[in-house]
């Protein structure tokens, strides 16, 4: 009963922010699961990548993701780019279009590619680390975490010294359609062995289609983050998972996760009769793991001592029919570690507890059979516009059950050390063979107006190929006209990957025709240099287009951030002045850290006060500014003014506010010292002290001050 309380409890507050949203476009036609809505760089600008040179300078890769604004990136090339250095993408709503390489695609290697940023879509890239640079670095493959509405699709990831593809701790995710494998298992990682899969997870994350193979370990690792692990609502289904070593696929401390219809493939590193039944070795964040030496809490504390959820239905196991048959026993219950490790917190009403009758929600997946999924995976997955050997090397190694491959230092089939033991697939490689494959260029088509569309293209959809601004146009479908161009070249592969499937959706959503009810609408005010009007005479209260204002009391003028549409604002309170008729119930900061010295972050909003490691704005990294976006739901709506502070240095802010957002749910009662049984926002119950927030206790919601 319990259980069910809690679940329902989960999707009322789900629906609440779906609810927020209203009917939308999806990235591309294909885009699904959780942040099947991210924009990226529609209607923006475009930059035309010309060269594999790894300058910095305009016609590299590194030139336009360094660009900010809204923006597409396009490739007039093919080819490998080895990095001089990691590539860190830091400025929001960008689209990185690897379709749109004329000839066999693009791959990154030798350095990380990080995602830093929010508002993103990549497509069709590969990114082969590689560990000539492992003096250098220690890198994933491809990372990014504590990010919003990011959708991953159709990259082939791998050879990396730590993790493949570990792109999780954020809100909105997608990863789909990839192919994560060969991480370099004895590489010179200074902790030693490596060769995981990857971290997965995020408040609202969907990982599906994927192929992970050839680990030691994490394929992948359940694994929330500091910012997420209260909400961590993960779907992972029709993912393909293929030899497996070590621990395979484990964590899910406090999450509450889907596992379904996955296709388990134990290969000839998978040794042991348990370790092939695996379907994941669930965890708990112990004492030890949330204390410091001195006993004291640190940042792990809100889900010490709590199992997870868990709805784990319709995986198949070739080589284990029981685990076919009977998920949870062989796959899940027979995986636990010793309870002496769990602090003896497994016991069988925890079992119990963690076992799910139905999913948590989920949201637009197209869902096939596990059997089906294998197919469809190992047909299309990874960047498969062109695929590369690597990625026919992998497909085949999987189809067949087999390694062709073996670690020269580690001896575990398919389980590889480093890239160059890829050699070992080619009877004739001379001395100077390389694992990076060629990637042959065939001249970029005729683009006039620099707008990504060929001019060919162009004069065939009525378009102007002398006019630029005729690709960021946006038709009654809610694509840009480049949009529309950069998905018809590979529309047949979304299609095809698809075929046969369902669309599956754990909650319902308006879809325009009587589907479910429209969702409330929600209206947003962007406070920033673009909407800023006038100043007061003494300059310390600052108008903005929109009604809105922000003044302080501390003798601070406006100040807008050079080069940026972001206004600067000091480590003071400030108090934003809202007009009669609004209530603002969400607030979004997006920015950064103007000093290298000191971590910066928000102290307090509306009047509730916050700790120095939760809505933090990071201090400059190689005098770099980082990048961060944080959402705050406000426990009441504020009308009339509201406050908020920063403490640390300086920061450059967009301010977003949220107004008029319906939650359908009973009214708020204010209590300072809750006694009782008290369940965070997702269900789970969680124990004192607890940070400033809303809770739920008999029912109803309260709010710690």
């Amino acid at each position: 009963m319990l259980k069910r309380i809690l679940q329902s409890l989960l999707t009322v507050m789900t629906l609440f922010v779906a609810g927020s949203i209203q009917a939308q476009t999806p990235a591309f036609p294909g885009a699904e699961g959780f942040g099947r809505y991210t924009t990226g760089g529609r209607g923006g600008t475009v930059y035309h990548v010309t060269t594999l040179e790894d300058t910095g300078t305009q016609g590299s890769l590194r030139w336009a993701c360094n660009q900010e604004g809204t923006r597409t990136i396009v490739f007039d090339v093919s080819g490998t780019i080895h990095l001089k250095s990691e590539l860190r993408l830091r400025h929001e709503n960008v689209t990185i279009a690897g379709q749109t390489a004329p000839g066999d695609g693009i791959c990154i290697a030798d350095y990380p590619f990080v995602i830093s940023t929010d508002n993103v879509i990549i497509r069709f890239i590969r990114f082969r680390l590689g560990n000539k640079e492992v003096a250098n670095h220690e890198g994933d493959g491809l990372g990014g975490m504590d990010l919003e509405n990011i959708i991953i699709d159709h990259c082939s990831v791998s050879w990396s010294i730590d993790e493949c593809l570990s792109v999780y701790g954020s809100k909105n995710l997608t990863v789909q359609w990839c192919i994560a494998s060969q991480s370099l298992r004895e590489a010179g990682h200074s902790k030693g062995r490596h060769g995981y899969g990857g971290n997965w997870g995020g408040s609202g994350a969907s990982y599906h289609h994927n192929l992970i193979a050839h680990h030691d370990s994490r394929t992948p690792r359940l694994g929330p983050r500091p910012s997420t692990q209260t909400d961590e609502r993960m779907d992972m289904r029709n993912n393909v998972i293929y030899n497996w070593h070590g621990e395979g696929c484990y964590g899910g401390e406090a999450m509450n996760v889907n596992i379904v219809n996955n296709y388990y493939k134990p290969g000839p590193a998978t040794d042991g009769t348990t370790k092939q039944q695996r379907i994941a070795k669930i965890g708990i964040r112990t004492t030890d793991y949330c204390t410091e030496d001195d006993g004291s809490w640190n940042e792990w504390q809100p889900t010490w001592h709590k199992w997870g959820t868990f709805y784990v239905n319709g995986n198949v196991n070739p080589a284990q029919p029981n685990v076919t048959q009977d998920n949870w026993t062989y796959g899940i219950y027979n995986q636990f570690d010793d309870n002496s490790k769990l602090d003896n917190m497994l016991t069988d009403e925890a079992k119990e507890e963690m076992r799910l009758d139905a999913p948590i929600t989920f949201t637009n997946v197209t869902t096939h059979s596990a059997e089906d999924a294998y197919e469809r995976v190992l047909e299309y997955a990874g960047a498969s516009l062109r695929r590369d050997w690597v990625d026919e090397l992998i497909v085949n190694d999987t189809r067949n059950g087999q390694a062709t491959c073996t670690g020269t230092k580690s001896n575990i089939p398919g389980i590889i050390d480093s890239q160059d033991d890829l050699k070992q697939a080619f009877t004739d490689a001379g001395d100077d063979w390389s694992a990076w494959p060629e990637l042959a260029s065939e001249p970029a088509p005729t683009d006039t107006d620099q707008d990504g569309m060929p001019d060919e293209w162009e004069d065939a959809n009525g378009l102007d190929k002398n006019n630029a601004a005729d690709g960021a146009t946006i038709g009654a479908d809610g694509y840009s006209n480049l949009e529309k161009y950069m998905n018809s070249l590979v529309q047949d592969i979304m299609d095809g990957g698809n075929e046969g499937g369902t669309m599956l959706s754990g909650n319902e959503e308006y879809d325009g025709e009587g589907g479910g009810d429209e969702p409330s609408q929600s209206v947003v005010y962007v406070l920033d240099n673009t909407t800023y009007t006038t100043s007061s005479a003494d300059g310390y209260t600052w108008n903005f287009n929109n009604g809105f204002s922000v003044s302080n009391e501390a003798g601070k003028a406006y100040g807008k951030e050079s080069g940026t549409d972001l206004v600067k604002y000091s480590a003071e309170q400030f108090t934003i002045n809202i007009p009669e008729g609004k209530k603002v119930t969400k607030v979004s900061f997006y920015g950064y850290n103007k000093y290298a010295d000191k971590d910066s972050y928000i102290a307090e909003l509306n009047g509730l006060e916050y700790g120095e490691t939760y809505y933090v704005f990071p201090a400059k990294d190689n005098d770099q500014a980082v990048y961060r976006t944080h959402d705050i739901e406000l426990a009441t709506p504020a009308e009339g003014s509201m406050t908020f502070t920063i403490k640390g240095k300086q920061c450059a802010l967009k301010i977003s506010l949220y107004t008029d957002i319906s939650t359908g749910i009973s009214d708020i009662t204010v209590e300072r010292k809750p006694t009782g049984k008290i369940y965070n926002l997702q269900g789970m119950e969680v124990k004192e002290p607890l940070r400033p927030g809303i809770y739920i206790r008999d029912g109803k919601k309260f709010i710690k001050r």
